[in-house]
């Protein structure tokens, strides 16, 4: 196994350990399982976004956008919000993380009827973008806003 990849696995491993509520942390991608159901856990996490100060820009439900042509798809919504105070810093490194800015987080529902909550891990998407050193403190402070927010909206 190349070292790297060791690295990686013990990483997953050790983050999966330290959050105790979060389901998955794959490809920059980390999910939570919420103690609430979709309708629930999304209204506490706009309710906490907001609480954070950052701004609401939409609220997405691709179960509704799904009934409108005739399909059905089990509750999936999307949450974009953010601020330009936490954005900014990354982008000023690399204007392409603009790309995942600003900020999202889907609340869905599992085939058993279980609900998740997923958003983007910022350290990945800095790595993603070759975001470097100047903008680690963004990253940082992103990173433990979502882990609170997320835990808010999921914990009972």
């Amino acid at each position: 196994m190349r070292s790297s990849a060791l690295i990686t696995i013990l990483a997953l491993i050790a983050a999966t350990g330290s959050w105790e509520t979060q389901a998955m942390a794959i490809d920059g991608l980390i999910t939570i399982k919420s103690s609430f159901g979709p309708e629930d856990t999304m209204n506490r996490l706009e309710a906490e976004v907001k609480a954070k100060g950052l701004t609401v820009f939409a609220r997405v439900d691709h179960a509704a956008g799904a009934t409108a042509v005739g399909q059905t798809l089990r509750p999936t919504d999307l949450l974009i919000f953010g601020n330009a105070k936490g954005g900014t810093p990354l982008m000023q490194q690399a204007q392409t993380v603009g790309i995942d800015l600003p900020l999202k987080a889907l609340v869905w529902q599992d085939e058993q009827g279980a609900t998740f909550l997923s958003y983007n891990d910022p350290a990945w998407l800095a790595g993603r973008h070759g975001v470097g050193e100047p903008a680690k403190a963004a990253v940082a402070a992103m990173t433990g806003a979502l882990h609170a927010i997320a835990t808010k909206a999921t914990a009972p």
